[in-house]
């Protein structure tokens, strides 16, 4: 596909804190559009859910966002109610085999909002075709490195990493 992001197109943005990985996430929603999927990979403490949140609040969700570990999804409804937000963490998933039952196919192309997974290698090859990728890295205290990776048409590449590099 010729508009298709080269696979090495990203962006790395450094958090020095929790509060600056929430207002990072909050950059991205202003670029995030229905049917738009963020994957969000790291290790535990990481930082994901607290990036989960900036976009949360970044999208005007009302709910307290929290990592949906023992119930695999949250929907929070946003933009008076027309758009949902779902947040899915496949964490205590054993492998692809175990995403069905919950609808998971519907929830990572999702037409009425935005999706973040968390924990996304363990859906293995059942990853949507397009999407962003959030990787979480240890800088060194509480400092994180957000590298951020489009498998996505160039459109939505331009418009993520515009968001992203847009000044809070």
């Amino acid at each position: 596909m010729s508009d298709a992001t080269p696979p090495d197109a990203e962006l790395m943005l450094i958090s020095n804190s929790a509060e600056t990985t929430r207002a990072i996430g909050r950059q991205l929603a202003a670029g995030l559009r229905a049917g738009d999927v963020v994957l969000l990979h790291g290790d535990l403490g990481a930082g994901k859910t607290t990036f989960a949140q900036g976009v949360a609040d970044g999208l005007g969700v009302r709910d307290p966002v929290h990592s949906p570990t023992f119930t695999l999804v949250h929907e929070h409804p946003y933009g008076d109610g027309e758009r949902t937000l779902r947040h899915l963490d496949l964490y205590r998933l054993r492998g692809p085999d175990d995403l069905r039952g919950f609808d998971y196919d519907e929830h990572v192309a999702p037409e009425d909002g935005v999706t973040l997974v968390e924990w996304p290698e363990r859906a293995g090859a059942l990853l949507p075709e397009r999407y962003l990728v959030v990787a979480f890295e240890p800088a060194g205290g509480d400092r994180r490195r957000l590298r951020f990776a489009a498998n996505a048409p160039a459109a939505d590449a331009a418009r993520w990493f515009a968001a992203l590099r847009q000044e809070t």
